[in-house]
């Protein structure tokens, strides 16, 4: 069985061949693990732990932060993915919202977990770094210069933060249970990501699937390693170049899952649209502009009820 694909961070602006293995990643997985990423495991532990400490709390207690539809930010445990519930509790944080579709969402923190906003909010900045620098990557791979995608996330990003925690399941999917299926319950259903990248620290419970190849194959955790996927506006501006890999989470029988995801997504006035650079002669734009405001909004509502047909960039396909 093939494996997701290993990517050194180092030296990617200046290394050819490390930003062919980027791109090579990006292509025929959309998945890889992250490596030499300057990040040390003392931060990863630390992280680990105060994930554990926050959904160690009596649920009392986390439904004091519960998010809602007026507050995007805090702890839910009834989250749906393609209209289904998710087995699985999250803690979101962002930073606070006065416009956008998420106007009046601010960070929620639990009482009396001394440090764990600090921790959480350093994680954050640790992870939008890191983002920063793989963004420069992807734009010299898709023939710009290397700060020719930040524009679409200065100075405002919305990025956010999900903890995410998988407890034990009486009911486990079976690990070949086709898309849709319901032979079981799932931590997250399949979908891809809406946003730009996502930067993943997971634990050494294997859980997460990636479909490669017409087969759901096992993202395993490799110690130290972040692990990474694009996202559907990646997708978008490469015009299918890269695609947005779509993924989902198994839950097991006995044993816990817990990992951190952060999303890093672009200003909400930002349009994106298939980039002239990625347009070979001839061939078609496969994309009308996106607004990621008004897409983000449509993303969100679907997270707390059934709204029908969950929006994707399919529905933006050119003509």
């Amino acid at each position: 069985m093939s494996r997701v694909p290993v990517v050194s961070l180092r030296e990617l602006r200046a290394n050819r061949s490390k930003l062919d293995e980027l791109d090579r990643a990006c292509r025929e997985w959309g998945f890889f693990q992250l490596v030499d990423h300057g990040l040390d495991t003392t931060r990863l532990e630390f992280v680990y732990r105060q994930m554990r400490r926050f959904f160690d709390l009596p649920r009392e207690d986390k439904l004091q932060i519960e998010r809602s539809s007026e507050n995007a930010w805090g702890y839910f445990d009834r989250e749906l993915t393609k209209n289904r519930r998710d087995w699985k509790q999250i803690f979101d944080v962002g930073p606070a919202e006065c416009s956008g579709p998420l106007a009046g969402s601010y960070p929620q923190w639990p009482k009396d977990m001394p440090g764990f906003q600090v921790e959480m909010e350093t994680w954050y900045l640790d992870c939008q770094a890191v983002s920063f620098r793989l963004l420069e990557g992807v734009a010299l791979n898709l023939g710009l210069p290397g700060n020719g995608l930040e524009k679409a996330f200065r100075p405002n990003p919305t990025s956010f933060l999900r903890l995410n925690y998988y407890p034990p399941c009486a009911r486990p999917a079976p690990a070949d249970m086709p898309a849709g299926g319901d032979a079981g319950e799932l931590g997250i259903h399949h979908h891809t990501d809406a946003g730009a990248l996502t930067i993943l620290l997971q634990d050494t419970q294997p859980g997460l699937q990636v479909l490669h190849e017409g087969r759901w194959q096992l993202v395993e955790p490799v110690p130290g390693a972040l692990t990474v996927n694009i996202g559907d506006v990646v997708q978008v501006w490469s015009n299918d170049r890269y695609r947005a890999p779509l993924h989902r989470v198994l839950v097991n029988a006995e044993a816990s899952r817990y990992s951190a995801a952060f999303f890093f997504n672009p200003s909400y006035a930002t349009d994106y649209a298939p980039l002239a650079s990625c347009l070979a002669q001839g061939e078609p734009v496969r994309y009308r502009p996106i607004n990621w405001g008004a897409f983000r909004a449509g993303r969100a509502a679907g997270d707390y009820a059934d709204y029908g047909e969950e929006i994707q960039i399919e529905h933006f396909r050119a003509p």
